[in-house]
């Protein structure tokens, strides 16, 4: 395993950990797409692939601020607000009405004020989530694969990969600044880098940089921190926030992300960015603010210490589609793919594993795509189709990308 810096650098290890599916956001589009079949799949892998993270913490006793509770969405955008409960009524018919992926509540504009300290709100929705550190879990699985037998190495970005001209099972070279490996097997996990490392997905898979803040909680927020984590839903964007959990470190901060929209131009500048050392200004600010704003004055006074923690700053990976790419390259004997996670990684890169492997190990049947996906696999078709925006919000994207494509 190759990592161009230390384990874990990238926005995996940098967003904010929220296990929470906004599967009824996208639900309608789906299927429309892709079908009431399919979208029902992408809906309970989203829902299960949060319950199988926060299960395998516990199963192997992985330290990483696991917690599990309600999350709650708070809409101030009209349209957004009909289509939630347009979605949410297809998704009760489509899943069933007692299925776990099909469970929300709704609160109207007085409750969202009294119960979450929200004014200015048309409703609410409500329903299970979780957050963990991401850092953390992955550090805790790699330390079972080391002990399995991986290989890892770190400060070794593969800055190539090539057919090898050995003829025995060593199909592929990749060359790093350390030397050339060989192997017979490849796969491509970097997500918005990858682009870069396999250049036939230029444009197929775009990169995407996200904001997100940790901050300390107002004076007249809750002593004894928030009991949910929150998204903050408007008409052409959302932000989102967790609280730390008790025990763990600086428990009660609020770490919050998002905001790219509200940047000029809708902050179509930061796709195609790839530099996750520095902080658009103007996001950045937007981002620092937020939280006071939508508290308002139950905020209170900033902490005398500071409202801000730290700020950073992560690349994530987007496909034309609005999902994953999984699986075999097309036409590239044993390279494979698990990329553009719609930085939505908490929620589907773990069970997008297991399939994965499925695949690779030659189990890739119809008892895998009773719960994988269609919309997921990588195809040729897929290749063909170039970015043209983010899906599901209303945040526009008609020009190519200069920077990445």
């Amino acid at each position: 395993m190759l990592e161009a810096r230390e384990v874990c650098s990238g926005a995996t290890g940098r967003n904010g950990g929220h296990t929470k599916a906004s599967s009824y956001r996208a639900f309608l589009d789906n299927c429309h797409v892709q079908g009431e079949a399919e979208a029902a799949k992408i809906a309970r892998l989203e829902y299960n692939c949060i319950k199988a993270v926060h299960a395998f913490a516990r199963q192997h006793n992985i330290d990483c601020d696991s917690w599990e509770g309600d999350t709650v969405d708070i809409i101030y955008d009209n349209s957004q607000w009909i289509r939630a409960k347009k979605a949410i009524s297809e998704m009760r018919r489509v899943l069933g009405d007692k299925d776990p992926a099909a469970q929300y509540r709704f609160h109207d504009a007085s409750e969202t004020a009294e119960k979450y300290m929200t004014d200015g709100a048309l409703g609410a929705v409500s329903y299970k989530a979780g957050s963990i550190s991401g850092y953390k879990c992955v550090i805790g699985i790699l330390n079972i694969a080391l002990e399995k037998g991986l290989n890892l190495q770190t400060q070794t970005p593969a800055l190539k990969i090539d057919r090898s001209s050995d003829a025995g099972q060593h199909r592929w070279m990749i060359e790093t600044p350390r030397g050339f490996i060989r192997a017979e097997r490849v796969i491509m996990a970097i997500n918005g880098y990858t682009a870069y490392l396999y250049p036939p997905v230029k444009g197929i898979i775009v990169p995407l940089r996200g904001t997100v803040a940790a901050q300390r909680p107002g004076t007249g927020m809750p002593k004894e921190g928030l009991k949910m984590t929150y998204s903050f839903i408007y008409g052409n964007g959302y932000e989102y926030m967790i609280f730390r959990p008790p025990g763990s470190t600086f428990a009660g901060d609020l770490v919050i992300g998002g905001c790219s929209t509200k940047a000029p131009e809708e902050g179509l500048y930061e796709w195609g960015t790839t530099d996750d050392t520095s902080i658009d200004p103007d996001i950045g600010q937007y981002v620092r603010d937020s939280a006071a704003g939508y508290f308002g004055s139950h905020w209170g006074e900033d902490d005398p210490n500071g409202r801000i923690r730290k700020q950073w700053t992560g690349i994530m990976g987007y496909s034309s589609q609005g999902f994953p790419l999984v699986g075999s390259i097309p036409n590239e004997e044993n390279l494979w793919i698990a990329a553009s996670f719609q930085g939505s990684g908490m929620i589907l890169c773990f069970l997008t594993a297991q399939a994965l492997t499925l695949m690779m190990d030659g189990a890739d049947d119809e008892k895998l795509n009773e719960w994988f996906p269609r919309a997921f696999r990588m195809s040729e078709d897929r290749l063909k189709h170039k970015f043209q925006g983010r899906l599901h919000e209303k945040a526009p994207m008609d020009v190519e990308l200069q920077s990445q494509l």
